[in-house]
């Protein structure tokens, strides 16, 4: 039975029988991978808590005929650790659990950009931004965001998504694309405050350092913004995201 190696982040894992799981991860190399992982619900199991969700590990696999077969998991990063204890934080870092397994459609085909994505989400949220902490719902936005971009559904920021004005704009249409300008406004748009597009459009580039002084209200509206946004784009919306708090 052929072997390979890889990376991955567990997502999520399901019961199968009585002492074996289902593990779901997201892999460095070989994109979203469904696998066995035989006895790890037993005590004894060699696994231990290696293939639990939030784990980034590596692992190796024996090709199956329908789901490969996990035969050698090795913890690199615990990102779950300074998770646990924080409800925000846990919640968030579910939700972008959630988030990568939804937009990763396609199983056995390489997502390198969504995987550094990933990553680089849950070491912030639990170490905080070289610029410090953020509340964990701007680093979830700001993931989701990114993640959508990379998957072809970047929000336009900068000029309307109908009729390509160059912008500003003051009105936002998650069904449009983004920013609107009057003219091209569908119902149903919303016009957030000038300190929520300067939040958008920091958070859609990494730039935490912009985002020092944000107050909790443009936080808490572009969180709002964000989920409109992925749930038009994703078809529905995210079960774990109803959980973050913005407080």
């Amino acid at each position: 039975m052929p072997t390979y190696r890889d990376e991955g982040v567990v997502l999520r894992t399901h019961k199968l029988g009585e002492a074996d799981r289902i593990v779901t991860l997201l892999c460095r190399g070989h994109g979203k991978v469904r696998a066995v992982a035989r006895g790890v619900r037993r005590t004894s199991s060699k696994f231990g808590g290696r293939l639990e969700p939030f784990s980034h590990v590596d692992i190796q696999l024996a090709v199956g005929r329908s789901l490969d077969i996990v035969t050698q998991a090795e913890c690199l990063h615990p990102y779950g650790k300074p998770l646990a204890s924080d409800y925000a934080l846990y919640c968030s870092g579910e939700t972008m659990l959630e988030m990568a397994d939804r937009i990763v459609a396609v199983e056995n085909e390489p997502a390198p950009s969504q995987y550094r994505l990933l990553l680089g989400a849950l070491r912030v949220l639990g170490q905080g931004t070289s610029d410090g902490p953020r509340p964990p719902s701007m680093i979830l936005d700001s993931y989701m965001l990114r993640a959508l971009a990379v998957a072809g559904y970047a929000p336009l920021l900068d000029s309307c998504a109908q009729c390509g004005s160059k912008g500003p704009h003051e009105w936002f249409s998650p069904s449009s694309g983004g920013m609107v300008c009057s003219r091209c406004r569908p119902s149903g748009a919303v016009r957030p405050s000038p300190e929520s597009w300067e939040l958008l459009s920091a958070m859609i580039t990494g730039d935490w350092v912009a985002t020092r002084s944000t107050s909790q209200a443009a936080v808490r509206e572009c969180a709002g913004l964000v989920a409109a946004f992925a749930a038009w784009h994703m078809a529905h919306g995210l079960r774990a995201l109803a959980m973050v708090p913005h407080d």
